[in-house]
């Protein structure tokens, strides 16, 4: 297997357009690419839908280096590898069905793979996609740390909303998640909270998802403060349709929402830091 660092289908790396500020956004499930040899793998033509794939998130979230925050997003598919799981594959949830790095079964129980992936294979796949963009993520949150002393990780995910082994259908719009507490300050989760109500969504609080791999795993390191956001695929997009990209009618108009709402976290960050906020 090629090494993934020389090659452009692991990831995209934005970087700010204006001056930084402490951001990165990471939306790790975005990808569409499957090396040929893994296609061939696929148990049935289903699998070439890419399901569980985080439709058109790049797109949604294009103007965050006009913002001044660094963005990153796969271009791997999540059936390739997943990069928002444990590299041991050890669960997030107790007792809860997951798919672990390199899934077996979709949220719907559908078969991925003829065979799956043996050891040797598995760890080729973490060395080709899985370990670069960890390290270009890694990278990140230490460069703006240092100059910043905090970095705020924001994990951008979407979701279908039917029912799935997961969980029932999903009522709300949007489900933030900060692992119960532990990954961010209390303000960053109440202040997106009330972002995403002040302008007509319906919001969960870490439940069913409390943030995966990438929230729990980075939000424990020093100075990261780190959250996930999840919006359910049907407010910019139709769910039976993963085709339409960019034509969908609400996805501009969403994206542009999202950006109101990053421009007022940023600010809010801004005022903390200058001491304005107490």
């Amino acid at each position: 297997m090629p090494d993934a660092r020389t090659r452009p289908c692991v990831f995209e790396y934005h970087q700010p357009a204006i001056s930084e500020v402490p951001v990165v956004v990471s939306a790790p499930h975005t990808g569409t690419f499957v090396p040929p040899e893994i296609k061939q793998q696929f148990a049935s033509e289903r699998m070439h839908e890419l399901p569980m794939t985080d439709w058109y998130v790049e797109r949604l979230y294009d103007f965050l280096p006009t913002l001044g925050v660094h963005f990153i997003h796969a271009r791997v598919s999540r059936l390739v590898i997943d990069l928002n799981r444990a590299p041991d594959s050890r669960p997030l949830y107790s007792g809860r069905f997951e798919t672990g790095l390199i899934a077996s079964r979709t949220f719907q129980g559908e078969r991925i793979f003829r065979t799956a992936p043996d050891d040797k294979e598995t760890r080729a796949r973490q060395r080709a996609y899985y370990e670069p963009y960890h390290q270009r993520l890694q990278e990140l949150l230490e460069d703006v740390r240092q100059r910043f002393g905090v970095v705020y990780l924001l994990d951008a995910h979407s979701v279908a909303s039917g029912p799935s082994l997961l969980h029932g259908p999903l009522g709300k719009d949007i489900y933030l998640g900060n692992r119960d507490g532990t990954t961010s300050e209390d303000w960053l989760l109440q202040f997106l909270f009330e972002q995403f109500v002040t302008h007509d969504f319906t919001v969960s609080l870490n439940d069913p998802y409390k943030g995966g791999f990438i929230t729990a795993h980075y939000g424990q390191q020093r100075g990261v403060q780190a959250v996930q956001i999840e919006m359910c695929q049907r407010v910019y997009m139709d769910e039976d349709k993963t085709a339409g990209g960019p034509e969908y009618p609400a996805l501009a108009p969403v994206s542009g929402t999202l950006k109101k709402i990053f421009t007022a976290l940023i600010s809010e960050i801004s005022s903390r830091a200058s001491g304005d906020v107490t």
